[in-house]
């Protein structure tokens, strides 16, 4: 495995073409790099300051050791760049320039690839946003927010796809140890990030957003011991002819038969994703909840709610559990059902349900043996107390950790001041049930 930890947790950092200019790519890698407490130094020959800090006109002029080189120059300068932070003998260059094989350029690529190996530098890109790693401050990218911390890592061969990942999830409260947009993967790709991440101990879930495998036997040995340790989901692109042509003006990739990936992916144990919102949801439940085996209950307070859910959990091989003779006589006998319900999974407590009775359907689920894992689905109704019932549901939690819990809060404002409690404490939220349902499915081991 090839050391990254300089990568990821450098000293210093180097942005070579840096810049003031409000919009361009040297602005943006100098004002990221700033926000973290490492010392930063600006690299351009044509600038004298660039966001406040002097410029050394090139890498070899700075005094002292550097890490990490970022490098935003254009593509016809990179190889005499390289050849400089070769010469300093940094500890990991990542170089954003494209115009390389995604133009046809592979031979400039190539040299610069080849020469970085040779002086035994780990390299990312070119053609790539960067790399950020939340807990140690570090942005080297010019995505255009710095993200939360948190267990998911991602790898991506696409930098904007990267961008859009990370303002969602601004909204949607998950985190990451760290993100990675590898570009056309000269040098370090897609296994050696696999690879490490599959031993970061901040990692808990890896997603992958991929158009092409260079070395395929590698990532079929890699990928499966990795999945053995934590879940890893894919979301392949270039399945069809017209995303294969995309693909190869994009990142160079080649991107082959969709059904020897699909294949591959199954062997090596990952679990494939048909979108960027089901691969998300599905990485957030597992960064947060336990691996669980087959068998979930059903809380609802809306009827039609537990029929989505229980046609979902049919269609993608969600097992309801029938409820047991103890657990229907502890609903029975609590005093806050209505006297209307029925004892059976889906649960359907009704429509007036109270916190008290949220809490005793929950509770008596939970306390099923066979029930490993609760869906809890929640409608807006004028009764309907949304935040205790959220105080309630991260109780539960705690008190069954081996448990998996994922809710859904329908509506939108009214959900809020629920959804910030619960996902506080770590328990996910959904918009509808088939979210909760698949992401439920992707816990089950």
């Amino acid at each position: 495995m090839k050391d990254l930890n300089k990568i990821f947790n450098p000293e210093n950092v180097a942005v070579i073409g840096a810049k003031s200019e409000k919009g361009s790519v040297g602005q943006g890698l100098m004002e990221n790099a700033l926000q973290g407490k490492r010392k930063v130094f600006a690299v351009n020959p044509f600038r004298k300051e660039a966001m406040g800090s002097k410029t050394f006109p090139s890498i070899l002029d700075i005094p002292g050791k550097v890490d990490l080189a970022v490098v935003a120059v254009p593509a016809k300068s990179v190889l005499n760049v390289v050849s400089e932070c070769c010469r300093k003998k940094v500890k990991g260059i990542i170089v954003i320039s494209s115009g390389f094989a995604e133009v046809g350029r592979k031979d400039l690529q190539d040299e610069i690839s080849g020469l970085a190996q040779k002086n035994g530098i780990p390299l990312i890109g070119p053609n790539c946003l960067g790399i950020i790693r939340p807990g140690s401050g570090l942005n080297a990218s010019f995505a255009p927010a710095f993200p939360k911390e948190g267990g998911i890592a991602v790898i991506s061969q696409s930098g904007a796809l990267m961008d859009s990942i990370i303002d969602r999830s601004l909204l949607e409260n998950y985190g990451f140890s760290a993100l990675v947009s590898y570009g056309n993967g000269a040098n370090l790709g897609l296994n050696d990030f696999l690879e490490w991440f599959g031993n970061d101990e901040k990692t808990r879930a890896i997603v992958l957003y991929l158009e092409g495998i260079e070395e395929g036997r590698d990532f079929l040995k890699i990928a499966r011991k990795v999945s053995q340790k934590k879940p890893v989901f894919v979301l392949k692109a270039g399945k069809t002819s017209a995303g294969k042509t995309a693909a190869a003006t994009h990142t160079g990739s080649l991107a082959g038969s969709y059904e020897i990936y699909k294949a591959v992916f199954k062997q090596a144990g990952l679990k494939e994703s048909e979108s960027l919102e089901e691969m998300f949801d599905a990485a957030k439940a597992s960064a947060w909840q336990p691996g669980i085996r087959n068998g979930v209950g059903v809380v609802t307070n809306g009827g039609g709610y537990g029929v989505l859910a229980a046609d979902c959990c049919s269609r993608y091989g969600v097992e309801l559990v029938k409820l047991s003779a103890s657990t229907k006589k502890k609903l029975r006998s609590c005093g806050k059902m209505n006297s209307f319900f029925s004892p059976v999974n889906p649960l359907d407590i009704l429509g007036d349900a109270s916190a008290e009775r949220y809490e005793a359907a929950v509770n008596c689920l939970l306390g099923q043996k066979n029930i490993r894992g609760l869906i809890i689905l929640q409608t807006p109704q004028i009764m309907t107390e949304t935040e205790k019932n959220a105080r309630i549901i991260a109780k539960a939690q705690k008190k069954h950790p081996k448990k998996a819990i994922v809710c859904v809060l329908s509506g939108g404002k009214f959900a809020l001041p629920g959804k910030e409690i619960l996902e506080r404490n770590h328990i996910p939220v959904y918009s509808d049930p088939k979210r909760a349902v698949m992401a439920m499915r992707n816990l089950i081991e």
